[in-house]
């Protein structure tokens, strides 16, 4: 179900992410779950909420990378 704040992220995302890819995590979860809420616009039958992890995800990675270290830094 879409995230009202980044208080209501998972933990998996909460503890690994900094505030502001919290905040594009939120707002790419919340836009994919509105745009995917009917099946027949997701593939391979992915759940509702699935898709807009993946979606997540991918917002995040386009502004921000894991370092060596294991922590995400924004893209130089």
């Amino acid at each position: 179900m879409p995230y009202n704040s980044i208080n209501d992220l998972p933990e998996s995302v909460k503890h690994v992410l900094p505030k502001h890819a919290q905040d594009i995590y939120k707002e790419a979860f919340n836009s994919a779950y509105e745009e995917y809420k009917h099946p027949k616009d997701r593939r391979d039958d992915a759940d509702r909420e699935e898709v807009s992890h993946r979606v997540a995800w991918s917002a995040v990675k386009r502004k921000y990378q894991k370092g060596d270290d294991g922590a995400w830094h924004p893209n130089k």
